[in-house]
């Protein structure tokens, strides 16, 4: 889709009710939501992060949602993909603001030129005990991306209607750090698989995508 026209539909997403969990669990992989189902609270000791899904105009004007691929290194999501984002930090005013540093820290997009469209569902990921509060950010120009080369191995841009195929969803067979041989839902874009909990918020952003775009 062309970027002008998903520029003046993304507004209507604001008075969207938000389909949460129901979304959340259909890319969910079975462990993840029997750990949820399970957990009565959180623990006591869990951390709080801030993501961004960025929409932007690419050069030939077709808008394009970012990724960021992880380093590998020893941390719970090495080499997964994600959206741009981060821990919160105790400088940040909340969590919207933390999405926004991180996202010009990761990607080299300033936070002063993102539009925020809106908050998303927040998520809880068991294995490194983050609770994520994702944003969807509009970005009006094609981007001079510079990418923060000890946290990012590169960055996936994808087109929307990549997002929007459901040929493009997938089921794959996964060795993780905390999980070996492991089924999963996941979407399948520009060559990368997109599971767990970014999977969950993706389809988040899908289904409201879903209601604006296709009707």
């Amino acid at each position: 889709m062309d970027f002008k026209s998903f520029s003046e539909r993304i507004s209507k997403i604001k008075n969207l009710p938000l389909p949460g969990e129901s979304a959340h669990f259909e890319m969910a992989p079975e462990m993840r939501i029997a750990e949820l189902k399970a957990m009565a609270k959180r623990p006591a000791q869990y951390r709080r992060a801030g993501v961004m899904a960025l929409f932007y105009p690419g050069s030939d004007g077709v808008t394009r949602l970012l990724f960021i691929l992880r380093n590998s290194d020893s941390g719970v999501h090495s080499a997964q993909v994600a959206f741009p984002g981060g821990q919160y930090e105790n400088a940040d005013q909340d969590l919207q603001q933390t999405a926004l540093r991180e996202t010009e820290e990761e990607v080299g997009v300033p936070a002063s030129q993102i539009q925020l469209i809106r908050a998303l569902s927040q998520i809880y990921i068991p294995p490194s005990r983050f609770e994520v509060s994702p944003f969807i950010g509009l970005l009006p120009h094609t981007p001079e991306f510079r990418k923060q080369d000890s946290e990012v191995a590169d960055l996936i841009e994808v087109p929307v209607q990549d997002v929007m195929r459901n040929s493009n969803l997938v089921r794959r067979r996964l060795t993780t750090s905390y999980a070996r041989e492991i089924t999963v839902p996941a979407f399948e874009l520009e060559g990368h698989i997109v599971w767990g909990a970014t999977a969950m918020m993706l389809n988040e952003v899908k289904s409201l995508l879903k209601e604006i775009l296709l009707t």
